[in-house]
């Protein structure tokens, strides 16, 4: 067998292992590129209109947002996507996050999921993924 068919071989079982199936199960369960969309796009009103955190995205390119939030989604979840956006530590510097506005961030997340037909055990896998973020954005 050459080295290609071997490689190509292998890819094949671990394309269909149930360790990669369990990989993307998440961003299948979120509705795909389409379902994570929905989810944003419910999301970051969401986030406007929330007096704990509003202040934070009054002066927000959304479209940007939305866009990087999307990727972030779809990579934390085991999507085909490649987050493009600058670390965490870099986007929040100076901002003063404490631990409540990173929950009611989560909140709102956990709302515009619950609004796109996302089962509460999904929700908690994408929250799960999110969660070691807080490190980075919490500085306050």
């Amino acid at each position: 067998m050459t080295r290609w068919l071997k490689r190509a071989a292998l890819a094949a079982l671990l394309a269909l292992s149930p360790l990669a199936q369990a990989d993307d199960a998440t961003y299948q369960a979120l509705g795909g590129k389409d379902g994570i969309r929905n989810i944003v796009r419910t999301f970051i009103p969401l986030l406007q209109a929330d007096e704990r955190i509003k202040s934070f995205f009054a002066d927000t390119d959304t479209a940007q947002l939305a866009q990087r939030l999307g990727e972030q989604f779809c990579a934390l979840s085991g999507g085909p996507c490649t987050y493009k956006g600058k670390d965490m530590a870099t986007i929040h510097d100076g901002l003063n996050i404490t631990n409540a506005h990173f929950n009611a961030l989560t909140e709102d997340l956990q709302i515009a999921m619950e609004r796109n037909g996302v089962p509460s055990r999904i929700q908690n896998q994408l929250v799960a993924k999110l969660a070691p973020l807080q490190r980075s954005i919490v500085t306050k």
